[in-house]
């Protein structure tokens, strides 16, 4: 590749393109579906594909919201939250459940999805999800510009205090990962994207 070969843009100057290639590039991002109860007893369920994995032992995830949104608020205020894996299954309540809504509506109640009670924080976990993680809060970073201007984002960290499986996704003691339809977003406004066996390719780490 040479320069002659290749968009270039700075993002603050804008990127030119029909949508935005950020998003599109660090794809498909794995989703984390966030359960929340507020201080009132309210409870909330959104969607993050700013959402990963970050540290094995102790097992520490992390969400980032654009803005203190309700969910973001929830589990600052109270420091728990719930991840629950989306599948292909659940794709279409999952999307629903990133439809605004006003304060203190549920978005349980609107993506006809199930409350089932933890086992050690109050946040509920999604019942007709397969997988739920049961998170205290570790820490919440605003994120800054390279001025050192907070942006409205937020991260927000937590460790992994519970686990909850399926046992219909474990085979031999190990998590069936390419059998458990698991939803991911992908590039461009509409675009997700999931994975199977097809797709599986092995490697050994080099000694």
């Amino acid at each position: 590749m040479t320069d002659e070969t290749m968009h270039f843009y700075e993002p603050s100057k804008g990127h030119g393109l029909k949508h935005d290639p950020f998003n599109s590039i660090i794809a498909p991002r794995p989703i984390g579906w966030i359960s929340t109860r507020g201080k009132d007893g309210t409870l909330n369920l959104a969607p993050y594909s700013f959402f990963n994995g970050f540290n094995y032992i102790p097992p520490i995830i992390g969400f980032s919201s654009t803005s203190l949104k309700d969910t973001a608020r929830n589990a600052i205020e109270t420091g728990e939250f719930v991840w629950n894996l989306g599948t292909t299954a659940l794709a279409e309540k999952l999307n629903q459940t990133s439809r605004p809504l006003a304060h203190g509506d549920s978005e349980f109640a609107d993506a006809g999805l199930t409350p089932l009670p933890s086992r050690l924080v109050q946040a509920p976990r999604v019942a007709e999800s397969p997988v739920h993680f049961e998170c205290k809060v570790t820490d919440v970073v605003k994120l800054r510009d390279i001025d050192g201007q907070e942006t409205p984002a937020i991260v927000i960290f937590g460790q992994v205090i519970a686990g909850h499986i399926s046992n219909a996704l474990l085979d031999g003691g190990v998590f069936n990962t390419f059998g458990a339809g698991i939803i991911m977003r992908a590039g461009g406004p509409t675009a997700y994207a999931t994975i199977g066996p097809d797709t599986r390719f092995d490697m050994r780490r080099p000694d």
